[in-house]
Parts: structure tokens; sequence; C-alpha cells
């Protein structure tokens, strides 16, 4: 097994923040990696942004849709050209800490009961760092029904396990909780995460963020959540909380950002 890591990396209208995003990559400690670049049809100039910076460097590689697919259908993309034995995950408008990857690949080298490791994240927008997203430490699949407990971008697994769930699930209902899916899948199989609580990513969470929260995801959250309970032959119990993101949908969106930021801005940003 070689030990490069394949990063999976779908961009879309990121022109402002994609350089950025790429040089926290190229600045990593571990330099055993590939940077997978696909475009899923933006209308700025991401993509030729993506074109000049994968120019300057031949371990970053580019993609480009026809049109706007949407992740799921985009990751597959970017999956099927990595050589890597480790897959990890980055977005276009994000950072992460220099020893993100030398501490991810350690930590699944020597745990081999582990095939999965994510981080806390810290977030930040136009003003700065102003709050640490928090995770537990072993999810476990009740957790990943009633919650959150597995951040996507952070995420680095070994490929054979990607591999062994075929992906990302390319269906309408798995729109902005392809991730969801794809935990439900990997546990269904025996594979389990650990969180590192270190935060090894920093997570961009401004207005833009907001805005692409529509309560037509939530509804595919439930309904991803809802197969989920049966996939991993869980309780009623489980099956009532598969509902909780579109209860709490119900509440204005100004209203759960100012409460997640009261929440998150009192745990220390590391």
């Amino acid at each position: 097994m070689n030990k490069k890591i394949s990063v999976l990396m779908g961009i879309y209208n990121c022109e402002g923040t994609l350089k950025q995003a790429v040089e926290s990559i190229r600045n990593q400690t571990y330099t055993d990696w590939e940077l997978i670049m696909c475009d899923d049809g933006s209308t700025d100039g991401t993509y030729t942004l993506a074109k000049s910076l994968a120019q300057q460097d031949s371990r970053l590689i580019l993609l480009k849709n026809d049109k706007n697919y949407g992740l799921n259908v985009t990751l597959n993309r970017c999956l099927e050209k990595a050589t890597g034995s480790y897959i990890a995950r980055m977005d276009g408008d994000d950072c992460c800490k220099e020893y993100r990857f030398e501490k991810q690949i350690n930590f699944l080298i020597e745990n081999v009961d582990f095939d999965i490791v994510s981080s806390s994240m810290i977030l930040f927008d136009e003003n700065g760092e102003w709050g640490v997203h928090s995770v537990i430490e072993t999810p476990q699949k009740e957790d990943i029904i009633s919650g959150s407990p597995i951040c996507h971008a952070p995420v680095m697994m070994r490929k054979e396990c990607i591999d062994a769930v075929n992906g990302y699930t390319v269906d309408k209902h798995m729109i902005r909780v392809e991730d969801v899916n794809l935990w439900i899948k990997l546990y269904a199989k025996g594979y389990r995460c650990y969180n590192i609580q270190q935060p090894l990513y920093m997570m961009r969470n401004d207005k833009n963020a907001l805005n692409r929260r529509k309560y037509k995801y939530r509804i595919n959250s439930t309904y991803v959540r809802l197969k989920g309970c049966k996939m991993l032959g869980l309780g009623m119990k489980s099956y009532l909380k598969a509902f909780r993101p579109m209860i709490i949908g119900l509440v204005p969106a100004s209203l759960r950002d100012k409460i997640r930021k009261v929440q998150n801005k009192s745990k220390q940003v590391g």
C-alpha cells in the first residue's frame, strides 16, 4: 500500500477563495498527496484560476463538468482519478492547518480499528475566527441519525472503504446530504470513525453559508436518515430522531444562526 493521499475537491463559483484553499494544501507538512479538483459548471472565473494553479504544481489535477451536476457526481469523478491509498476531502472556500494530513494519516496508520478520521473545525467569516464546531470523539451509528457527528470537509479515510460502498450515491434526494448517506453506508459495512478533538480544519461560515441552508435540504436530510435507520438496524427512537432536521428547520434561519453562533463562540478557538 502506498501512503499517498488523494484529496477530492469539488469547486463551484469560489474564485475569491480557491487560491487560499489550495495554498493550505500545498503548505502541508505531509507532502505525498495529489489534489483532484473538479469544476462543477462555475459561472465565474473559478475554472480559469484552477487551471492556472494546476499549471504551477504537477500534484494538482483539474477536471471539468459540462454543467452543474452537484457534489455527489463531482466527487465521484474526482474519486475515479484518485491514485492514493487514502482519500481526503477539502472545500474550495475553506482552509486547513498545515499539519492536518500528517496527523490524520499517522492516526490511520497507527489505529487499524478505525478507517475514517475527521476533526473539529474552526469557524470563520470575513471578520476572522469566531468559534469552534466540536464533534464527539467516537461516533456511534445512532449518532449519525440524530445529528452530524462527522464533519465531511476535514475527513480522511482508507480508499478501500469508500470503494466498498461505491463512493457517493447519486440521487436527487441526496443533495446537500451526500455525506450523511456516505457515513450510513460506511457504518452499515462495519467501518468506524474517530474524530481528532484538535481542530485541524477551518470552515468558512458566513452569510453565503446561511443562504445555502434551504428547507428542502432538511427534507432530504430526514429522508436519508430514515433510510439509514433501516440500513443500520436501529429502533423506533432513532426513526423519531430522523425528523430532527425538519423540526429544527421550522425555526427562522436567522434565529438558528444566532443560536449556533452563541453555542460555538462559547468554545475556545484553538
